[in-house]
């Protein structure tokens, strides 16, 4: 089963998200944009740049629509300025500059000049890491036995950059979850991709599967 097919199939692996008005109007506004003559609102150019490579990545177009014909980018750029908590909105800014450093000192490169090769590489590293490599991407502790009250306040608690590592990573599950979510709300994806029904709600308590979504997700 390829990624796209896997999309189709399940929800947001990380919870469920409600879908507010004001969520839904932006959803509906970013709809028709212009695809790429964009400046964002929340995030720096350099990191619209990046988040733009990112989603076309993790949400590439194939036989169904992408990230970017979606405008998904633009989307999540709008909800950090519009609709996220102000707590979200510093660690989601945090966390992107976090990856843009990541990502230099991965390439020794301005991300700006990234190639799609190299963002699929750094993605892999991040959400493809196994528990124990994860584990590695904290910052770590003076002493293993030292008083954690004793211990320094963590950086994101001083307001200073985030940990590179720890910070890619939170920033590319930031990103994959939104963008999941958005491509599943998204009107096209929702009535011609998904499961479907303008007016749900009748009770089946048993059917076919080729009669009930084939075994596609429902959409509302």
């Amino acid at each position: 089963m390829n990624r796209r097919q896997a999309l189709r199939n399940i929800g947001l692996g990380a919870g469920v998200m409600v879908v507010g008005p004001s969520t839904l109007s932006l959803l509906q506004s970013c709809k028709n944009e212009p695809t790429y003559n964009w400046q964002p609102t929340y995030l720096s150019a350099s990191n619209g740049f990046i988040l733009k490579e990112v989603l076309d990545i993790i949400l590439p177009k194939t036989d169904t629509a992408g990230a970017s014909e979606l405008n998904i980018p633009e989307f999540i750029d709008s909800y950090m300025a519009e609709v996220a908590p102000e707590s979200q909105q510093k660690e989601f800014k945090k966390s992107a500059d976090a990856f843009a450093s990541a990502f230099k000192k991965e390439f020794d490169k301005d991300p700006g000049n990234g190639t799609p090769e190299e963002f699929d590489k750094i993605i892999a590293k991040y959400l493809k890491a196994t528990p124990e490599e994860r584990e590695s991407f904290r910052p770590k502790r003076n002493t293993e036995t030292q008083d954690p009250q004793e211990q320094p306040p963590d950086e994101e608690e001083l307001g200073e950059e985030m940990n590179q590592d720890s910070g890619a990573l939170a920033y590319l599950e930031t990103v994959r979850d939104l963008g999941i979510w958005a491509w599943k709300t998204s009107e096209q994806i929702g009535e011609n991709v998904l499961w479907y029904d303008p007016i749900p709600g009748e009770y089946i308590p048993c059917g076919p599967v080729e009669e009930l979504g084939g075994g596609k997700a429902m959409s509302l």
